[in-house]
């Protein structure tokens, strides 16, 4: 058996060191399969009390260590916190990894450390620094998100997630003996924990997010649809159902080949992955669609409870919002008379939800706003739906529906 805390090493050093995203730098790390339970909890844990962990050894650690030496110490203080595992199993655990990696000279320095550490004299920022590190969102976020939802921005920063959702094609009788919570949507469930056994491949589940569904829901029926966004492939799957074709769009072969897999599992066909770029016109898909979906690159800022790493990368919003325009203005080309145009995010950020929209309704009197709705809790905004993550299963996203004019 591995040192307990190589494996979560490994990981956390592509995606502190490396940039990786965390669900690709754990699908691509081969772990100790026995125990990947175990990995998964660790990464995650670790990320989601970054800031706070990130405080602790800026508590005690007098100048700030090597980043392999700050990954060691954020397995074994989340260990130590929040796993409440013993001081000294936890601390000879971290000194053999560091052994082991060959990084034996910080071996007292760690063991030092962590006999001192003493959570007690640990103190909080005031004000909103403090609410960032507590709720591990970043400071602009968490000052943006007090400015746009007042007294509710405290319940939405610690919003956790319900779990792993599932959404099942058939046989889900099989699995609802487990811990679960229903949602508004047929057939879909959060799970506290799931196992994957061969009933994924065979295409009887998958893993969806609630968010996803909740937009894929908003569609109405029609013939053809353009997904232009569409990797993983999730909501073209789901949209395959009431809609007669679905292009689904990447701008990366890769992950084109990713929808083309997941289409495959779910044993549908009306699916066509296709590698375009979505900001640049394409003259054989103009009024080709009765309806397109631009579910567009975003902060990420309503996916902290599921994908914590986000917090570790400031947005760049001058290049997604430009994204965001141009993949919204090239897409509404596409648009037939009389079809509908579909804005979306995983956003809680108005400059990235409304924002955007009002700005192309402005520009492009052709298209006018449609009221739309949706079983799952949600606020209508100005031009859409705004979900939000105390209300909505832990996760934050935004729909808009608009309608081009005949």
């Amino acid at each position: 058996m591995n040192n307990p805390f190589y494996d979560p090493y490994r990981v956390l050093s592509k995606i502190y060191g490396e940039g990786a995203h965390l669900k690709i730098a754990l699908a691509e790390t081969d772990t100790e399969e026995a125990f990947r339970s175990r990995t998964v909890r660790t990464v995650y844990g670790v990320l989601e009390r970054d800031a706070y962990l990130s405080l602790c050894i800026r508590t005690f650690a007098p100048k700030s260590p090597k980043q392999s030496v700050r990954i060691v110490l954020k397995i074994a203080l989340y260990w130590l916190i929040d796993l409440k595992k013993p001081k000294y199993m936890v601390t000879d655990t971290a000194v053999s990894l560091l052994k082991q990696l060959g990084k034996g000279g910080m071996a007292g320095f760690v063991n030092a450390f962590l006999r001192r550490f003493d959570e007690t004299q640990v103190t909080l920022p005031a004000g909103d620094e403090g609410l960032a590190v507590k709720s591990n969102y970043p400071l602009f976020a968490v000052q943006k998100i007090k400015a746009e939802y007042g007294a509710r921005a405290e319940r939405i920063l610690f919003a956790k997630s319900a779990g792993v959702t599932v959404r099942f094609e058939r046989n889900e009788e099989k699995y609802l003996a487990s811990p679960h919570r229903e949602t508004p949507f047929e057939k879909v469930f959060c799970f506290e924990n799931f196992t994957r056994d061969g009933g994924f491949f065979a295409g009887d589940y998958t893993f969806q997010s609630v968010g996803s569904v909740a937009i894929a829901e908003t569609v109405e029926p029609c013939e053809n649809f353009l997904d232009a966004c569409a990797a993983p492939g999730g909501k073209s799957v789901l949209l395959a159902k009431k809609c007669k074709s679905v292009t689904a769009c990447d701008l990366h072969a890769h992950r084109v080949e990713l929808i083309r897999a997941y289409t495959e599992r779910m044993r549908v066909s009306n699916v066509l992955p296709v590698q375009a770029d979505s900001s640049v016109f394409r003259p054989e898909w103009e009024s080709a669609f009765d309806g397109v979906l631009c579910d567009v690159p975003c902060s990420g800022s309503g996916t902290l409870s599921e994908n914590p790493d986000i917090a570790l990368r400031r947005p760049d919003f001058q290049s997604l919002s430009a994204d965001q325009k141009n993949i919204l203005a090239n897409c509404s080309r596409y648009v037939k008379a009389g079809g509908a145009l579909y804005y979306s995010t995983c956003s809680l950020l108005k400059e990235e939800n409304d924002g955007i929209v009002g700005e192309f309704l402005k520009a492009h009197s052709e298209f006018e706003c449609e009221e739309t709705t949706s079983p799952l809790d949600h606020v209508k905004t100005k031009f859409g739906l705004q979900f939000l993550p105390d209300t909505a299963f832990g996760a934050g996203f935004y729909v808009s529906k608009m309608r081009r004019q005949k």
